[in-house]
């Protein structure tokens, strides 16, 4: 063989060579790029398109559903709401934030509820609970914590600017967990409510972790079959182990961002008007009538003053008030992922406390359907805005 044709030979072993590592490689990315996608969109496939398949699994309690949710929520993570965190103008926060601008039905229009929301932290979470209860027809006195940060008191403030018939309090106090300034910024919101043009029938209280489960027709035709006129306040005969809260007196502690109450050594005096006290429920459906007979009438003013060094004041004022005044029910109560089935067909009108920043998923489940069972309930023509789903694939299964 002379030296041309041995260089040829060597030339073609290193081209078939090269070509073979070429081919190995090429087929090797292919083959792991296939599997990655496969395995991308089987991960889809189990999750489900939030929040329709996986959701409504989850409200009919189907095991499979609740342990893939549970690795689903994980990786999980809604886009952040528009107009939120940053300003927009009025009609950008109607359309963006799907707030729905007209009465849906006669018999809603006809009847004006008033809610007081107190808020310290999570504006996204205060935002999808004031556009789920909220109706043009309605009112919302939102009590802002002092203690509140600079930048999210102004947030909230930008979004209140858009409505007429929601307003910050015009006294907003700093709230100490189970204080008296917790039952005061409630009070202060009253104030403000009984002199609104609003005509309202009841007030609600919420906090900002809060979310209804049912819609706003809902808990009208509740209140108007069951307590027309009377009030709901939950609570029992106070027991023998809560009686440490009003048999000494407590004082709140502010100081560089720590808050909390601490019982003195100092003995209460006896109730006044030898009243029994109740104990239960921080919440609240009362009258127009009832809120005015709490701001005038002098043994809800002096029951106010005595309970001012009590320990969580809010849990025993409003029930016993209403012994001299109604009739109670309890109907807020408190939950996580596994209980959605239990929530939507409970009986009650609201859920706390949601952490979306914990579990997102069971915030968006419960969200999509209120909204879904609002519109469903319409009688009015729906527009696009209000709809949380701007395409067709969203079916989830109301069962009502």
């Amino acid at each position: 063989m002379n030296p041309l044709d041995a260089t040829k030979s060597g030339f073609l072993l290193c081209i078939a060579v090269c070509m073979f590592i070429y081919t190995f490689i090429y087929l090797k990315d292919t083959l792991s790029a296939e599997q990655e996608e496969q395995k991308f969109s089987t991960n889809r496939a189990e999750c489900g398109f939030y929040p329709d398949e996986l959701c409504s699994a989850l409200f009919v309690g189907k095991t499979a559903a609740l342990k893939i949710g549970n690795i689903c929520q994980n990786t999980y993570r809604p886009a952040a709401l528009s107009c939120v965190q940053t300003s927009c103008n009025c009609s950008m926060v109607f359309k963006a934030l799907h707030f729905i601008t007209r009465p849906l039905s006669d018999e809603e229009g006809n009847f004006s509820l008033a809610y007081i929301i107190t808020i310290h932290k999570e504006l996204e979470m205060f935002v999808k609970l004031l556009r789920a209860i909220y109706t043009p027809q309605n009112i919302y006195c939102i009590h802002v914590d002092e203690k509140s940060p600079t930048d999210y008191k102004a947030a909230v403030q930008n979004i209140v600017n858009c409505f007429e018939n929601i307003f910050i309090s015009s006294k907003r106090e700093n709230v100490v967990y189970a204080g008296f300034s917790r039952l005061q910024a409630d009070i202060n919101c009253m104030r403000d409510l009984v002199h609104s043009k609003i005509q309202w029938n009841y007030v609600i209280n919420l906090c900002g972790q809060d979310y209804p489960i049912k819609t706003n027709k809902d808990i009208i035709k509740y209140i108007k079959s069951k307590w027309n006129g009377k009030n709901m306040t939950p609570g029992v005969v106070q027991p023998l182990h809560m009686k440490h809260r009003t048999q000494v007196s407590y004082r709140e502690y502010v100081h560089s961002g720590t808050s909390y109450v601490y019982p003195t050594k100092n003995a209460k005096t006896k109730p006044p008007y030898n009243l029994t006290i109740y104990f239960g429920s921080a919440y609240y459906i009362l009258t127009k009538e009832f809120v005015e007979f709490t701001l005038t009438d002098a043994r809800a003013k002096d029951l106010l003053e005595w309970s001012r060094d009590t320990y969580s004041p809010d849990e025993h004022y409003w029930v016993t008030l209403n012994r001299l005044h109604g009739h109670y029910i309890r109907d807020i109560c408190v939950y996580g992922l596994g209980d959605l089935q239990w929530i939507i067909e409970s009986p009650h009108l609201f859920a706390n406390k949601f952490e979306p920043a914990t579990y997102p998923l069971v915030m968006d489940c419960l969200e999509r359907r209120h909204r879904l069972k609002v519109l469903h309930q319409a009688e009015v023509p729906i527009e696009d805005d209000w709809r949380f789903q701007e395409d067709n694939s969203f079916n989830m299964k109301l069962n009502v």
